[in-house]
């Protein structure tokens, strides 16, 4: 099976190019090998980049503990890199559909190659039964939107604010960002009764109301370097809760992302890179396992 290994901005995955490709096992059980970081080629999940009747593409998204997972903003502009630089799709605007939505990407590319996308990622989901959540608003109105709300894990009470960019997170405001949060923390929140299909978990110390920083737990894979969809999260959950503007520049580990919650269209739009790290091959062994040839 030949693979790709791309991140955006930290946020690794072994791609394949299902176009051509077939799979030597189940993609969830895929998934859990080639992402180990011994034993397999070593990533936040597996991408597959597959045929679509209503799109460009189609994005079907595995962490690394095999679990399914809806969208990923760093992976879909991979994706839109991925069609354009391997000659698949040559436009400066890319279709791709994920989780049920199809999703418009405009490229900037440079002597022949993707640098960076600019990603409309639609409307952001806000009632708790939605997101999913069992939270309610402060009112208890079940249709309001779940903001500075608290919750309480292992003991410990804060407010947290619930958004779905087409995948759930929890977004908590933080006077100082710290492994206390995001190690402790995050993954009591990912499993928390309160989330019924587990959740992100963001961690947003506001610099200006036009930088925030933050640091993700991540549903399935623990901490990231990176999360477009948890930044989009964060982005409006700043604005929800007065503390910053609808365009924002968000530093996370693995570097920057720009996001606008657009009052226009209500629509959030991330710019951000993507990078091709190398491609491979994975042979599958007698044991089932397999090895990786670059």
């Amino acid at each position: 099976m030949k693979f790709t290994k791309m991140h955006g901005i930290g946020n690794d995955y072994i791609y394949v190019n299902c176009f051509s490709e077939k799979l030597p096992f189940e993609p969830e059980k895929l998934s859990q090998i080639v992402s180990d970081r011994h034993y397999g080629i070593g990533g936040d999940g597996l991408i597959l980049i597959c045929p679509s009747e209503v799109a460009d593409a189609k994005m079907r998204m595995f962490n690394a503990d095999g679990s399914v997972s809806e969208m990923c903003g760093n992976g879909i502009r991979c994706v839109a890199k991925y069609l354009y630089d391997f000659g698949i799709v040559r436009k400066d605007v890319v279709t791709i559909e994920s989780g049920g939505k199809v999703l418009t990407l405009q490229l900037t590319v440079k002597n022949g190659i993707m640098e960076l996308a600019r990603v409309d990622m639609g409307e952001p989901i806000l009632v708790p039964e939605l997101v999913p959540t069992l939270l309610q608003s402060s009112d208890g109105d079940p249709g309001q939107p779940v903001i500075n709300v608290p919750l309480t894990i292992a003991g410990k009470m804060f407010a947290v604010t619930a958004v779905s960019m087409g995948n759930p997170h929890c977004v908590t405001f933080v006077d100082e960002l710290s492994d206390d949060w995001v190690l402790g923390i995050g993954p009591k929140i990912e499993t928390a009764p309160a989330f019924p299909r587990r959740v992100n978990a963001e961690f947003v110390q506001v610099v200006s109301p036009t930088k925030l920083w933050m640091r993700v737990w991540e549903r399935g894979s623990g901490e990231t370097l990176a999360c477009g969809t948890g930044a989009c999260a964060v982005a409006v959950a700043g604005v929800l809760n007065g503390l910053s503007q609808r365009r924002v520049e968000i530093e996370l580990l693995g570097g920057r992302l720009e996001i606008e919650w657009s009052e226009a269209d209500n629509h959030v739009y991330m710019t951000g890179p993507a990078t091709t790290v190398f491609t491979g091959e994975w042979v599958v062994s007698d044991q089932g396992a397999g090895i990786s040839r670059v």
